[in-house]
């Protein structure tokens, strides 16, 4: 166990000391305590390392928005206990975690096994609409509805105690430090750098996964060099809880057989020798064909040699107004359309919301009441949606609407009551 600076993650050790380290990272919304049906069989091997997310399992909340601030903060934790090479296995975030590993630090890491994850995890929106859920209702809606999503339906009747430890292992984790994962999910798409991960990878997920299943599995496989793909048969998400024995074996095989050597001796960490081992693991299915990708249009660059805002612009609209209603605002776009949709994205988007002199929250208010004041009721529809987004609650947007109240008149304030309302109502509700 350990006391935990804010720079670095929460952690346990178990196995002998002179063994080579094998990383468990968890899932969002988990703790350490997933891999507790895997310790005793993978501790005759290997020294066995697990941490916990931020303000999971009682981890200090000192929340991380992105997956490569994680990935900081778990090197941060390994060079301070003086590990430097190491096998990962990470479930869903914590697979995400291990690609980011391995393609910024391939060095460090010999074996990767990733469990439930996918190069991108669903849609930006997703996550950050899940965020707008949280800050508003906390987390007991996602923690009641988290067996449906991590279970099989035959297991949760059947083990009603581990679904009720899932439920408490949710409803217990810091609120904001979910909603920073989240965000964290949010942001993370690789799909394009798969071709960079240069280890030995097992590609590991339940056959009924609703969440990640095996159509991202495949597109992990098609894209990692050197993968291979074992589906597990009745199991959804949390496949290591549901079928334990099996996620053993096959994290057993795989980091026997496939410990990549170290690139520098002198880290005295050592590869597994081992008998050979006759494969079980399916080989890699046929490639899919590439996942197309959007590029924003190509723009001449500014005349005045400063670097062009229209990227950051777009990237910045995304975030905040969500990527739906950016895709549509650009597909609307024709030739008449289409520099004005081009205007926005590079300076009120990428020159101004992307200005560090205000934070996005309060963007948000002074947009809010700007838009009120010039009764643009559309607009505030969409900007509610947004100041979900960038951290306002419910009744921080009803303090904004009266005090726009006051300043701009009854009648505005009556009509954007009444938008603000039907949007934060579709926002903020939980769906079952």
């Amino acid at each position: 166990m350990s006391e935990t600076p804010m720079n670095t993650l929460q952690y346990r050790f178990d196995g002998p000391e002179d063994a080579p380290v094998l990383i468990l990272g968890p899932s969002l919304g988990t703790t350490w305590h997933m891999w507790d049906r895997q310790v005793p069989e993978l501790t005759q091997h290997w020294r066995v390392f697990r941490f916990d997310l931020p303000g999971h399992g009682g981890a200090p909340a000192y929340p991380a928005g992105s997956v490569a601030e994680l990935a900081e903060r778990l090197l941060a934790t390994l060079e301070g206990l003086g590990v430097q090479r190491f096998g990962y296995a990470g479930c869903a975030l914590g697979g995400a975690l291990g690609i980011e590993l391995a393609l910024r630090h391939p060095e460090r890491v010999a074996s990767l096994a990733l469990i439930a994850a996918s190069p991108r995890f669903g849609t930006a929106d997703e996550f950050r609409q899940r965020g707008v859920i949280v800050r508003t209702n906390g987390l007991d809606p996602i923690a009641r509805t988290s067996p449906d999503r991590w279970f099989t339906t035959g297991f949760a009747a059947a083990q009603p105690a581990i679904t009720e430890w899932a439920v408490q292992m949710v409803r217990t984790t810091d609120p904001g430090c979910y909603i920073a994962a989240c965000e964290a999910l949010a942001s993370f798409d690789v799909r394009s750098q798969l071709a960079g991960v240069a280890v030995p990878t097992l590609v590991l997920v339940g056959s009924d996964d609703q969440v990640t299943g095996p159509a991202e599995a495949r597109t992990l496989v098609a894209g990692i060099p050197d993968a291979r793909l074992a589906v597990v048969p009745g199991a959804s998400h949390l496949v290591p809880v549901e079928q334990p024995a099996a996620v053993t074996d096959l994290l057993v095989r795989h980091f026997t057989t496939a410990w990549q050597p170290a690139y520098d001796s002198s880290t005295g960490q050592m590869a597994i020798v081992a008998a050979p081992v006759k494969p079980v693991l399916a080989a890699a299915p046929p490639q899919p064909a590439p996942i197309a990708e959007i590029a924003p249009a190509v723009v001449p660059p500014q005349a005045t040699g400063r670097p062009d805002p229209y990227d950051a612009g777009l990237k910045v609209r995304r975030e905040v107004l969500g990527d739906a209603h950016v895709d549509r605002a650009l597909a609307q776009a024709d030739e008449f359309s289409g520099d004005f949709q081009e205007f926005i994205t590079r300076y009120a988007w990428g020159e101004i919301w992307d200005r560090p002199g205000l934070d996005r929250r309060s963007r948000s208010c002074v947009t809010l009441a700007t838009l009120v004041a010039g009764g643009h009721m559309d607009e505030l529809a969409f900007h509610t949606r947004a100041a979900l987004r960038n951290g306002l609650t419910p009744d921080e947007i009803k303090e904004v609407l009266l005090q726009a109240a006051v300043y701009c008149g009854v009648p505005a304030a009556n009509s954007a009551f009444k938008v603000a309302q039907q949007v934060i109502r579709e926002e903020t509700t939980p769906t079952e």
